[in-house]
């Protein structure tokens, strides 16, 4: 068998590994089933309820996306320097840590600790330890594709955690179903984390590919302070801030979107919009190599801007439709998950490899502040006015804004000869050169 071959079957371990230990870390997406009975037990009362203000059940979530953005930053340095192995399995134990923290107890800042710190410093690890090892087994013309394939599993892993958490809820009740769960992704993410490995040194991820001298895909290696000193990094924070955040705060409420039509069967929405998750980030990942990044992102906002507003007579009530509503909350998670594979790719195509996990994890930042900011605020907004109305508003006119933003992006034109073999490039000069003569 070639060392070829090998070094291929090689790194699609390391991407259905990756793809696994994120369909365990998915469990987030699942949080407003959770949620919902946590309120069902707030409104019913007595012995062992959570006795929590209505205002603040978001707020494990909302925390643990914050802590899951800001421990990338931390994971992605220990990434790029021991490795994605140890890192991950440092995340399948956090996780762990944090629902069985959270299982025993109703406890509001249990619950803080439990799944908000703690499970989000799990994903951190677990996440940043996903993705990098993948990226670089491949060939850049496979930026999109690899990264939109290894997050998909988060974004599909709702699929069944909806169906199996509503059954563990039924049966055992949500502190029971909190330390099943916990003890179970725990080693997942362990088990499949020790499949995660680098390339070894001096490795080409695509020794027969055509040598073309394009001065643009010459990508220099980036250090965290040199990123820091760009205007792309600032605008692409924003865009992944504004993107993350619009997401997220659907995302979080979906299972509440949908109660008033489906009644018990709302988890489905839940499992349905992340197909939309997951599909979002492979068609994302593989449009972008082809058109570019910063077309697909612009494209993106728009579209979910759009929808935004278009599901403002539905969940305010003017025009109450099931299936209509499922349909805008998939396209909407469609839409969020886009983010997940285009930003990845952002940071590989301009910042390289070397410094990868540090350099995402700053960026993704902007996920967690984005995520804490416009939950708590679309959570705020709606138990004010008891309407999800103003929150849509609000998150459709961010969208706008980062769509202006997002053209910004878009590469300036390159000479022609910048993409020429460097034999073309050499004869075109040379004929020049006859001319003048």
């Amino acid at each position: 068998m070639s060392t070829n071959t090998t070094s291929s079957r090689r790194g699609w371990t390391v991407v259905m590994a990756g793809t696994a230990v994120n369909l365990a870390l998915g469990v987030l997406y699942a949080w407003s089933i959770f949620k919902g009975a946590i309120i069902d037990s707030i409104k019913a009362g007595g012995e062992g309820a959570f006795a929590w203000n209505l205002a603040s059940v978001n707020d494990p979530y909302a925390v643990a996306c914050l802590a899951f953005a800001f421990s990338m930053i931390l994971a992605g340095r220990m990434q790029d320097k021991i490795g994605p192995r140890a890192t991950c399995i440092i995340g399948g134990l956090l996780v762990a840590a944090g629902f069985v923290v959270a299982s025993m107890s109703t406890n509001y800042w249990t619950w803080v600790v439990g799944f908000g710190l703690m499970f989000g410093l799990g994903m951190g690890f677990g996440y940043s330890a996903a993705t990098p090892p993948a990226l670089r087994w491949f060939s850049p013309t496979k930026t999109g594709l690899i990264a939109g394939i290894v997050v998909s599993g988060f974004g599909l892993a709702p699929v069944y955690i909806a169906p199996l958490s509503n059954f563990l809820l039924k049966s055992y009740g949500i502190q029971q179903s909190m330390l099943f769960l916990g003890v179970a992704f725990g080693i997942v993410v362990c088990l499949f984390g020790s499949l995660l490995a680098n390339p070894p040194a001096g490795y080409v991820a695509d020794p027969n590919a055509k040598a073309v001298a394009v001065k643009k895909a010459t990508v220099e290696d980036k250090t965290p302070s040199q990123i820091l000193k760009t205007g792309s990094f600032y605008t692409l924070w924003v865009c992944f801030f504004i993107g993350a955040g619009a997401g997220l705060m659907v995302i979080g409420s979906a299972t509440g979107l949908a109660k008033k039509s489906l009644g018990e069967w709302a988890f489905l929405a839940v499992a349905i919009a992340a197909l939309g998750n997951a599909s979002g980030r492979i068609i994302a990942g593989v449009v972008s190599d082809k058109i570019g990044r910063a077309n697909t992102l612009v494209m993106m906002l728009v579209f979910q801007a759009a929808l935004m507003f278009a599901a403002i007579p539905v969940v305010d009530g003017t025009y109450s439709n099931a299936f209509v509503l499922v349909l805008l909350v998939t396209f909407m998670v469609f839409n969020y998950g886009t983010n997940l594979a285009l930003f990845p790719s952002f940071a590989k195509d301009l910042w390289g490899v070397k410094n990868y996990g540090i350099n995402y994890g700053i960026l993704f930042s902007s996920w967690g502040i984005g995520a804490f900011a416009l939950v708590k605020i679309g959570e705020m907004l709606q138990a004010k006015t008891g309407s999800y109305t103003m929150s849509f508003v609000v998150a459709g006119v961010l969208l706008m804004i980062g769509a202006m933003l997002a053209n910004s992006l878009r590469p300036k034109a390159v000479a022609k000869t910048e993409a020429l073999p460097v034999a073309l490039e050499e004869e075109d000069l040379a004929l020049q050169a006859a001319k003048a003569e």
